[in-house]
């Protein structure tokens, strides 16, 4: 399987040296247009219809990406940190090495290339500081990103988040993704993203959305709330269950009384136990169906 790479350092420093008037459009068509495919499942245009409209631009700064109206001082420096051939290898080589783990175990997925890049992240951001600095996204197939503040720990984990992504990458072309999701499905899915990245790397490098949750503590309460909210769908409620009432008052969606993460903290504990019991591997299970994850561990609701 082939992996490109798309450098953007060099097109933040382009837009640090053009008239502020043109940075929005080097953003859109030189940073964003090579994943247009993917912009275009989200249905996110390119460019609005009509000034101030809904665009990348503002999609990316809803996501707590680092768009050209809010460059500052450092961000020249971050960009020339972005320019290290080391963090770039890094990365590309576990976004490689997760999927020879999938074709190791003859797991050949429909994709056979991909395009990866990394962005900066706006430091100001709620949404990037809940998530410890550091994000990304491979939900639509054949394109995975990731985008940071760049600092001593964001580089050092930036690849195992990567990590986490291409396993949503190679699920979302077995399981499709559909408008309806249903919090199970989710809940399912990026346990089993984080679950393959904590294999590859280890527990250390587990993200924050896991290890900032003291699940054990608040085990009862979200495994409650979230068993009676299986089917639920729609994205307000979605994240206001994956993130907790936290994000959920940031974002303005009606908070449902959980923790920090707690969506995906308990996804995370699900696929494990999903793990122990079936002795199935984590390349097998990425491909199942949420249902039959659920419906093998039934048992993990009840268990304290």
């Amino acid at each position: 399987m082939k992996v490109n790479v798309l450098r953007s350092e060099n097109i933040y420093r382009k837009m640090l040296n053009a008239a502020a008037e043109k940075r929005d459009d080097i953003f859109r068509y030189e940073l964003m247009q090579p994943f247009q495919h993917k912009w275009d499942c989200y249905r996110i245009p390119l460019k609005a219809s009509h000034k101030g409209g809904y665009d990348i631009v503002m999609a990316c700064r809803m996501m707590g990406l680092l768009t050209p109206a809010k460059f500052g001082e450092d961000t020249a420096a971050q960009a020339d940190m972005l320019g290290d051939e080391s963090l770039w290898e890094r990365c590309t080589e576990s976004i490689k090495r997760s999927l020879d783990r999938f074709e190791k175990d003859g797991i050949v997925p429909p994709v056979q290339e991909y395009l990866f890049t990394l962005l900066l992240a706006d430091g100001d951001n709620g949404y990037t500081i809940m998530n410890g600095n550091y994000c990304g996204d491979g939900g639509i197939p054949g394109y995975i990103m990731a985008w940071l503040v760049p600092e001593e720990k964001t580089l050092s984990r930036v690849h195992a988040a990567l990590a986490h992504e291409t396993n949503h990458n190679i699920r979302f072309q077995y399981q499709l993704w559909h408008d309806d999701i249903t919090l199970g499905e989710m809940i399912v899915s990026e346990g089993l993203a984080e679950c393959f990245a904590v294999e590859l790397y280890g527990e250390e490098f587990a993200g924050p959305w896991v290890t900032n949750v003291d699940f054990e503590k608040h085990s009862t309460e979200i495994k409650s709330k979230i068993h009676q909210a299986l089917d639920v769908q729609g994205l307000e409620q979605l994240n206001a269950y994956l993130y907790g009432d936290e994000l959920a008052q940031l974002q303005g969606y009606l908070p449902v009384g959980l923790p920090y993460c707690a969506g995906y903290a308990c996804g995370y504990h699900l696929i494990r136990h999903f793990l122990k019991k079936t002795d199935i591997s984590i390349t097998a299970a990425t491909i199942l169906p949420a249902r039959d994850i659920l419906k093998a561990t039934e048992d993990f609701w009840n268990d304290k």
